[in-house]
């Protein structure tokens, strides 16, 4: 079964993201359709979501202008996966210490928002991420760090003792930009190992 998975469209590296996720589904033998997202009534029609990064203020009155804000929080309430990267980890964040971003609240932790510095302070790391088997090459642009993690919050990479990828229940977040390497290794762990996992489950039953 065909599954429907969207990419937040108001701002960031979209078709990037739709790139990554079309190499994760024939990776994984998933036929999958993807769709930008930039209004409402789409999230609730997808089985799972990525949430780009670019400039969290930006997103996330968007989101709110757009009323999708809402319609992602119902998303993640319901257990469907979704990605979030970079500034889109902020924006999913409880507290992006920054009024000016709304945040979504859909992970107990917060985030200094460009704590690695500016563009000129960007850099590429290998990182041991929980759940790849091989060091995933990590692009860090402007990136955030998470500074506190609740507690039901699993901490899936550090750099420098720092948190750089979390995951909560079906949120997966990165500071980094993993939809800017070749490697489609996080879109598969995000967003298609735990549809694959129902489609299992559907099929024994």
């Amino acid at each position: 079964m065909s599954r429907r998975i969207g990419v937040v469209a108001v701002q960031g590296n979209v078709s990037e993201h739709v790139d990554a996720i079309e190499r994760a589904a024939a990776a994984t033998d998933h036929a999958v359709e993807v769709v930008e997202i930039r209004e409402s009534g789409v999230v609730p029609d997808c089985d799972a979501l990525a949430l780009p990064g670019g400039e969290s203020t930006t997103i996330s009155r968007l989101l709110r202008l757009e009323g999708i804000d809402d319609e992602i929080r119902d998303h993640a309430a319901a257990g469907k996966p979704i990605l979030a990267t970079c500034a889109g980890l902020i924006v999913a964040a409880r507290d992006a210490r920054d009024d000016r971003v709304d945040t979504l609240g859909l992970l107990d932790v917060s985030v200094d928002r460009n704590a690695f510095g500016r563009q000129v302070d960007s850099f590429e790391a290998g990182l041991d991420v929980e759940g790849l088997d091989d060091p995933f090459h990590a692009v860090f642009i402007r990136a955030p760090v998470v500074d506190e993690v609740g507690p039901d919050v699993d901490v899936l990479a550090t750099w420098e003792d720092r948190p750089v990828a979390v995951a909560q229940g079906s949120v997966v977040a990165t500071s980094f930009h993993p939809e800017l390497t070749a490697d489609d290794r996080l879109h598969r762990l995000a967003l298609f190992d735990p549809l694959l996992a129902d489609a299992d489950v559907g099929a024994e039953a």
